[in-house]
């Protein structure tokens, strides 16, 4: 959770450390007017740091400014959100993932990092001069991304406590946290390549005008995804589980339904179904934490008597139905950036990011009054509204306390964690480190350098 360099890239082909705010989840800022900024920099690299156009023949001279360190911080501490929740969660369930309907603090993570992939994406893409090559660098970034994703998140990586590795190809997951930010980043960015258009901008209204077919493109995703939950119909299905050894169990689920947004019965489960197939879905559900499948609710633990037949059942809270809501978070981002190119005062700028983020604060409690309920892991529209509102208010007072005001010094942490929140993310957020810890042990693997620390 801009155009970025994920893994490598600068263009002597040298390699620089990732960053998930970059090409998917960090950025640059051109907003403002200054002296040349150099032929070539790595797009990763920290606040403070010309960082060069993609290539020089995608971007027209760009002028360099001072960074907009905003950016940065934000993203920074949505990595450190992340990093408590994942953390702390366990310990405090009511921080955790909401288990279904509902929203918790850690809910916000995912969808603040795709806000502000959208944010970075309207600064470095504000003038692409060749199309057609500013897409092919966007495709390769996005399947870099994906491909990342692949491996930490899709079962390559077993566990904290299995020093094994390795992945069955017939049970690899194929989403994932990294793999919707891909997806997300790469339709975000085509259409801000291809769906821009070239009128003046001297008003909020002018502003919609110019960029009217991004929106619109935001519209028929969220039509489209009201229309597959709310109208297909889901039949009854079963799954399998291994018991005793490599023995399986079978569970029916009862569905025969339209428009049920529960657990067992939506849409946006059986499109996974479907689609991936029930084996590469996510085997550790979050509604496993509900009232119905765990005694401890809304933490984890062992299944009531009478817990339904789904309540182990694999499901995918980074699916493709609910994927298509992430996209239009980082569609919203991408509006709150092009403020950032068209209006040069603070003030204007503030006024924009307000009006927008309290329209959609409204509008997700509106929906959400009306039976449209927030839900992260079918990602509705009320949900969509909540999280994006949210971050637009929270980067407007990253912006005022850190660009506007200055405070550089209390926040160096926060940026530091934002230009490398990609390598961050990958290493605590997927536990590579942890699991690169436990390879070092004494005579036994039980006795690992976690274990000594008191972490184990």
């Amino acid at each position: 959770m801009a155009v970025y360099e994920l893994i490598a890239a600068a263009d002597d082909g040298s390699t620089a450390a990732a960053d998930p705010n970059h090409e998917a989840l960090s950025v640059v800022d051109d907003s403002n007017e200054g002296e040349h900024r150099p032929a070539h920099r790595d797009l990763e690299r920290g606040a403070g740091k010309s960082i060069a156009p993609l290539d020089k023949a995608e971007f027209a001279p760009l002028k360099r400014a001072p960074r907009l360190a905003s950016l940065d911080v934000f993203r920074g501490l949505t990595v450190a959100l992340m990093i408590f929740v994942d953390n702390a969660g366990s310990y405090f369930p009511a921080i955790n993932h909401s288990p279904w309907d509902g929203v918790a603090l850690a809910d916000f993570v995912m969808p603040f990092f795709l806000f502000i992939v959208g944010v970075a994406l309207a600064v470095t893409c504000k003038r692409v001069t060749n199309k057609a090559m500013a897409t092919q660098k966007v495709i390769l970034r996005a399947t870099k991304l994906f491909v990342v994703g692949l491996v930490v998140q899709g079962g390559y990586f077993h566990g904290l406590y299995d020093l094994t590795y390795g992945v069955d190809i017939l049970r690899i997951r194929w989403m994932g946290v990294l793999q919707r930010i891909a997806i997300a980043y790469l339709l975000a960015a085509i259409c801000e390549i291809w769906l821009k258009g070239d009128q003046d901008v001297h008003s909020g209204y002018s502003l919609i005008q110019q960029h009217q077919l991004q929106l619109l493109v935001g519209l028929a995703l969220t039509t489209i995804y009201i229309v597959l939950l709310y109208g297909l119909y889901v039949p009854d299905w079963e799954y399998h589980i291994p018991v005793a050894g490599f023995t399986l169990r079978t569970f029916s689920v009862k569905c025969a339904v339209r428009g049920d947004t529960g657990p067992a019965c939506n849409a946006a489960g059986m499109i996974d179904r479907r689609v991936f197939g029930i084996q590469h879905l996510h085997r550790h559900p979050v509604y496993g934490r509900i009232e119905q499948c765990s005694v401890n609710s809304p933490g984890t633990g062992p299944l009531p008597p009478d817990a339904p037949s789904w309540c182990q059942a694999p499901f995918d809270p980074e699916g493709l139905l609910s994927s298509m809501m992430a996209i239009v978070t980082c569609l919203i981002g991408l509006q709150f950036g092009h403020v950032i190119i068209h209006f040069k005062d603070h003030k204007e700028r503030i006024v924009q990011w307000m009006i927008a983020s309290f329209c959609l604060l409204a509008l997700a409690f509106s929906l959400d009054f009306y039976g449209m309920h927030m839900n992260k892991a079918l990602y509705t529209p009320s949900y969509t509204c909540i999280t994006a509102g949210t971050a637009g208010v929270m980067f407007t007072g990253v912006y005022v306390l850190v660009d506007i005001y200055g405070y550089r010094k209390p926040t160096l942490v926060m940026e530091w964690l934002g230009t490398h929140a990609l390598m961050v993310y990958i290493l605590l957020g997927c536990n590579i480190f942890p699991l690169f810890a436990q390879g070092f042990y004494l005579r036994e693997p039980e006795n690992n350098i976690l274990k000594v620390i008191g972490i184990s």
